[in-house]
């Protein structure tokens, strides 16, 4: 589990931090955090639909809140839960561009035992930088 949850961040939010070898394992490490926080057994979610999920900003923060944003939009307007099956990113003219294939399914409070409900990433401590040993980020989400 490339993530942890981290309490004295927050009082009525939940913070995490997140990492990786590279920038798209970071990506895809907080997404899960993101995903875990709702669907407690990530085990549980099969990879019957599949969505393409593109986007792009000039600084891996804003990038990562972009896409953590997008899936849980997925999340309230199609009831998708999902994971990344692959991602890239690529810098291109000083804008980072991500591409990434996600699969999942409809949510079923029988089959996915829920934790809270998501609402949104905030801006609060949102910092994703290189370190000696990979990609981190810290993220705070609105519960």
């Amino acid at each position: 589990m490339p993530y942890r949850y981290i309490e004295e961040i927050a009082t009525s939010d939940v913070a995490f931090e997140a990492w990786g070898g590279t920038l798209e394992d970071l990506f895809k490490s907080a997404v899960d955090a993101t995903m875990n926080l709702m669907v407690e057994n990530l085990e549980t979610i099969e990879r019957k639909e599949k969505k393409e999920i593109e986007a792009e900003d000039s600084s891996e923060d804003l990038l990562l809140f972009q896409v953590l944003q997008e899936m849980i939009f997925i999340k309230d307007a199609y009831l998708l839960v999902m994971r990344f099956d692959e991602v890239g990113i690529k810098r291109e003219d000083g804008v980072l561009r991500f591409r990434g294939r996600a699969s999942g399914e409809e949510l079923n409070r029988q089959k996915h035992h829920l934790a809270v409900d998501v609402k949104a990433v905030t801006m609060h401590r949102l910092k994703v930088e290189m370190k000696d040993n990979g990609w981190h980020a810290t993220v705070v989400l609105d519960i």
